[in-house]
């Protein structure tokens, strides 16, 4: 680090569990974002401001009005525009050193399985089970660190997945694919717009940590908040020796 870095990141260097060793790490890594919204804007906007050294940003919609009051990644200015690009905008305000890629499609497929062979943890900041389980799979198969995040109503959620670890669960173990419940998205059921502050902000400390090596990550537990009376559950689960996503994993790439 030179001694701008030195400057712009003390506070990280004072922590024990991070010093200039945690911090180093988190200089050179890669973090992929699925999702410009409600989850992946604060998630951004910590990962640049903490210094993360590549941001992959994938996200195919235009800013809307709608947005506005809880994705502050965009403005006013920039609606109509790729969120892709208005949050490379943003991203590029809070921190210029970092470097930040864009996707400005939904990923999926081959594209999919490239961009999270390249990072070196994963962030789900989607709103739809079908890219959530698409995601896992690519995460499992290529070994890589998952921080999954949802936001509806008052009602959040955050779990970690880290298929680096043998007795690590999977997205599929928690929420079988043959079994999702109704899909409910923000445009017909309402956020609260703190709730995805919370829940995208607690996505980028967790993939810090990862990246850091310091503290524990929710592998295996499943924090609940709700957001009308302020109230954590936290549910543990095991991986699903059966999983038809994971339980094969030993041959991943």
């Amino acid at each position: 680090m030179n001694d701008q870095q030195l400057l712009r990141y003390s506070r990280h260097l004072l922590l024990d569990q991070i010093g200039i060793e945690g911090q180093e790490r988190i200089l050179s890594a890669r973090a992929l974002i699925i999702g410009a919204g409600g989850l992946g804007s604060p998630a951004a906007l910590y990962l640049a401001s903490a210094g993360i050294g590549r941001i992959i940003l994938a996200d195919g919609d235009t800013v809307d009005l709608t947005n506005l009051q809880r994705q502050i990644l965009h403005t006013q200015q920039r609606v109509g525009e790729l969120k892709a690009v208005s949050g490379r905008m943003a991203l590029a305000e809070v921190n210029p050193e970092v470097a930040v890629d864009i996707i400005s499609q939904r990923l999926s497929g081959e594209a999919l399985e490239s961009a999270v062979a390249a990072a070196d943890v994963v962030l789900d900041c989607c709103d739809n089970f079908a890219t959530r389980h698409a995601v896992n799979r690519a995460c499992v198969k290529y070994r890589k660190p998952l921080v999954s995040g949802s936001a509806i109503r008052f009602d959040g959620q955050l779990s970690v997945f880290d298929p680096r670890l043998e007795d690590s669960p999977c997205y599929h173990c928690l929420f079988p694919e043959g079994e999702d419940a109704e899909e409910v998205r923000c445009a017909v059921m309402g956020v609260f717009a703190p709730l995805t502050g919370i829940i995208g902000s607690m996505q980028a400390a967790e993939a810090l940590k990862l990246i850091a090596r310091c503290g524990e990550p929710a592998i295996g537990r499943l924090l609940l908040l709700d957001g009308l009376s302020m109230e954590w559950r936290s549910m543990k689960f095991r991986r699903d020796p059966g999983c038809d996503v994971c339980s094969t994993r030993s041959s991943a790439a």
